[in-house]
C-alpha cells in the first residue's frame, strides 16, 4: 500500500482522474468501481475536463458503483444513482447500459445484491477501483467488523456514518439506515485500487490506517494491505490534521 501526499483535494482529484484516464486509454472497455460522496467530486471534475478536452472516452467503459441506499426516494438528490448522473455520467459519453448501480427501488434488496455481485463477477473483476474512507475506516458501506470475505450485501449503516452523512440531508433522521454495498472481497478483486483521503476529518483514521502492519476487520480499509496494487492519495490536511 503506497502513499502519495498531495497539496490539496484538487491535486488528489487530478491524480486519480489521470489514473482513470490512463486505464481507459490503455484498455477502452475497462471495468471501473466508483464511489460517491464529497471526496471524489474533484476526481469527477477533473475527468470531465479531460473528456471535454478529448483526452479520454468512456464510450466502452463499464462502471459499477460501490453502494446505494435502501429506502431513499427515487428523486432524492442523495440517491447515489442521481448523484452519479449529476456529477459524472450525464457529462461524459458512457453508454447507459454500461452503468451499474444497485437498484434502490427493489423490493428484494438481498436478491438485488446477489444479482449485482453475479453481474460484476461476469466482467472478470474491475481493472480499477476508486474508494473513499469513512471516519471509522469503512470502505463502501462495509462497516467495522465486516468480514474480508464479504460479497455484495445488505448492511446496516453505523451510527457514526449516519451522523457523518447527515450533512447531505435536511436532518439526521432522513439519512437511510440501510444500504446495499459491494463486499470487501468484491472490492479486493479489482486489479488496482485507489483510496482517496482529504480534509481534517479524515486525519485520525488515515493515520490509524497508516500505522497498521496487518489487516484487521475492525478497520475495513486495512484490507488494502492484502492487495498487491493499492495506493492512497491524501492531501496535506488529512496527513497533518
Amino acid at each position: 500500500m503506497r502513499l502519495k501526499i498531495c497539496d490539496n483535494p484538487q491535486q488528489v482529484g487530478y491524480l486519480a482522474a489521470a489514473d482513470i484516464a490512463l486505464q481507459l486509454n490503455t484498455k477502452k472497455n475497462s471495468t471501473l468501481i466508483l464511489p460517491t460522496g464529497s471526496t471524489p467530486l474533484p476526481v469527477y471534475e477533473s475527468i470531465i475536463k479531460m473528456y471535454k478536452n478529448g483526452d479520454v472516452s468512456f464510450g466502452d467503459a463499464v462502471t459499477f458503483n460501490l453502494d446505494e441506499y435502501i429506502g431513499i426516494a427515487e428523486d432524492h438528490a442523495e440517491r447515489y444513482y442521481n448523484f452519479m448522473m449529476r456529477n459524472l455520467f450525464s457529462k461524459v459519453d458512457i453508454k447507459p447500459e454500461n452503468i451499474n448501480i444497485p437498484d434502490s427501488r427493489t423490493d428484494d434488496p438481498d436478491g438485488e445484491c446477489k444479482r449485482y455481485e453475479e453481474k460484476y463477477r461476469k466482467t472478470g473483476g474491475a481493472d480499477l477501483a476508486v474508494l473513499g474512507i469513512g471516519q471509522n475506516g469503512h470502505i463502501g458501506f462495509n462497516e467495522p467488523g465486516t468480514p474480508f470475505s464479504s460479497v455484495t450485501h445488505v448492511t446496516s449503516i453505523a451510527e457514526s456514518t449516519v451522523k457523518a452523512n447527515s450533512r447531505f440531508f435536511d436532518n439526521e433522521a432522513q439519512v437511510p439506515k440501510k444500504a446495499m454495498t459491494m463486499g470487501i472481497s468484491t472490492i479486493l478483486s479489482a486489479k488496482k485500487i485507489i483510496l482517496l483521503a482529504t480534509g481534517k476529518s479524515k486525519h485520525d483514521i488515515l493515520i490509524k490506517l497508516l500505522q497498521q502492519t496487518s489487516a484487521n476487520e475492525s478497520i475495513p480499509a486495512t484490507a488494502l494491505l492484502l492487495h498487491d496494487d493499492a495506493v492512497i492519495y491524501a492531501d496535506r490536511e488529512a496527513i497533518t490534521g
